[in-house]
């Protein structure tokens, strides 16, 4: 058997894996195997040995019912990324989250997708929009995404940029903030600002809320209070 032949299908493996560790984490709750299964366009009994083992490393676990969600480790794997800036832009995401009664998240750039890498739910609102981390989107949708490209040089911009994203993008640059409505989620609202910090690639410090007494010039004051707060405790 020659090399290639033998590492094949342990690169399909892992990529499988991987892949349904991003399925979890951009659904909105628990999922079952044969929901997992169709999303990868496997055969149950693939998406089942493969769930085993994600199992069995804590990766994901099954509730009463069987249905399956991201595990604890995955949390303790993710607070390992980017460690610094997530240990000082937590204090910020609950400070505003606290202030402003929204959940409220860092996101950072991953390729061409808006990754949200931390996240914060005000304590005292009720049914508070979940933003979980891992959620991701493309970098072409919602108010981080377009916070994000407001740091980028246009030639890096992915492909599919309209040129109404464009002129939004460049309005936010401007402005210092993006927002967003029924882009990502339906019925949900967002506000970021870009976060640049030196050494660093480009990010974003977001709320995202059904309605808000607060106007977006308001939300988008108090985040950038924050996004200076993180960036000068990074060293600028």
């Amino acid at each position: 058997m020659s090399p290639a032949t033998s590492t094949a299908p342990a690169s399909q493996t892992l990529s499988r894996g991987i892949r349904i560790l991003e399925v979890l984490a951009e659904a909105r709750g628990p999922l079952s195997i044969d929901e997992i299964a169709q999303r990868l366009d496997v055969h149950r009994s693939v998406a089942y040995r493969l769930l085993r083992t994600l199992e069995d490393h804590g990766l994901v676990e099954r509730d009463p019912a069987g249905r399956v969600e991201l595990g604890a480790r995955m949390a303790a794997l993710a607070a390992g990324v980017a460690h610094d800036l997530q240990a000082e832009a937590l204090p910020e995401l609950t400070a505003v989250a606290g202030d402003l009664g929204v959940t409220c998240f860092l996101a950072v750039l991953d390729h061409d997708e808006c990754v949200t890498l931390s996240s914060v739910e005000p304590r005292h609102a009720v049914n508070p929009v979940a933003q979980r981390p891992g959620t991701r989107h493309p970098i072409t949708r919602g108010a981080p995404g377009k916070a994000i490209l407001s740091l980028l040089p246009e030639p890096s911009w992915p492909g599919d940029v309209s040129a109404a994203l464009a002129a939004e993008v460049r309005d936010a640059a401007a402005r210092g903030f993006a927002t967003s409505h029924d882009e990502v989620i339906p019925s949900l609202r967002a506000v970021a600002v870009p976060l640049a910090v030196r050494g660093r690639g480009p990010a974003a410090v977001a709320v995202v809320f059904v309605a808000s007494a607060h106007s977006d010039d308001e939300i988008a004051a108090r985040l950038t209070e924050s996004a200076t707060a993180i960036r000068d405790a990074l060293g600028g």
